[in-house]
């Protein structure tokens, strides 16, 4: 298998966050696609590597970046939680750009590339923040890749409100930088899905049925709010992908797409 990857680096305010490029040299320069993905809150860009290296053997190029503030991908500190939550989607687009700079993809432009943005969790979320910004208008497609994700129930006690939730997260809370700790992070993850303004867009919802955060209906309440304002959305629920295991997602994202025609070649 040829697959190279690129190490760079994503200026984020004063800080740097690091970000990996994967290529197959056989396969990707007749790649009509692109993929870009982030991980979910408290993790790190290896919790998805699954998901790069299956769509890499089929010739997709994908890009892996990690959030700043997350010490398990890299010491970045963010000083500031509206730094965070102003700015940090915008690393999709930097992600972008540092791609069609690269010397593999000087043959390649927007407008025939069929563009694949996405995360796990909280980086779905900040995928979906992301693909509002006319920039992407420019692309072929685009098409969102959500993985556990959903909207929280309704008239019982969340998961990340239990007793047992909050116990397991204290460890955790010590991996990120203080400024987007748990207390502050929750309740705007919450409240930007209540508020979910997306419209025309093509979304897909994988969440299993053992997603104890997404909880039982969460991925069926996101779909239908998504629907609610125009978006095209699929969701599929396999029996097993638990919240803390996003890499077995990868079999699933792959025939998905696969299923889209993106791993079709430009020729």
């Amino acid at each position: 298998m040829s697959i190279k990857i690129t190490k760079f680096l994503l200026p984020f305010e004063d800080q740097k966050t690091h970000g990996l490029f994967f290529y197959h040299e056989e396969k990707s320069p007749d790649s009509s696609s692109l993929a870009v993905f982030t991980h979910g809150y408290t993790s790190h860009k290896a919790s998805i590597l699954s998901w790069a290296s299956r769509l890499c053997e089929e010739g997709m190029p994908v890009v892996l970046f990690d959030l700043p503030g997350h010490f398990l991908g890299n010491y970045s500190e963010v000083h500031h939680f509206e730094t965070f939550t102003q700015k940090a989607e915008s690393l999709f687009k930097e992600s972008v750009d540092y791609v069609f700079q690269h010397e593999s993809m000087q043959d390649k432009r927007p407008s025939d590339t069929n563009l694949v943005l996405g995360g796990h969790s909280l980086g779905a979320l900040l995928s979906l923040r992301a693909s509002r910004d006319n920039f992407y208008d420019q692309f072929q497609k685009l098409h969102m890749v959500c993985v556990g994700f959903g909207l929280p129930p309704k008239g019982v006690t969340h998961i990340f409100n239990s007793a047992f939730y909050k116990s397991t997260l204290n460890l955790r809370a010590e991996l990120i930088s203080k400024a987007i700790g748990p207390e502050a992070m929750f309740p705007w993850i919450n409240e930007q899905k209540q508020e979910m303004d997306l419209t025309q867009k093509s979304v897909y919802l994988l969440t299993g049925q053992d997603d104890l955060v997404v909880g039982k209906n969460g991925a069926e309440e996101m779909r239908d709010l998504l629907k609610e304002h125009q978006n095209e959305v699929e969701l599929e629920k396999p029996t097993k992908l638990s919240h803390h295991l996003p890499e077995l997602a990868a079999p699933h994202i792959k025939k998905h797409l696969k299923d889209l025609g993106f791993f079709s070649s430009k020729n």
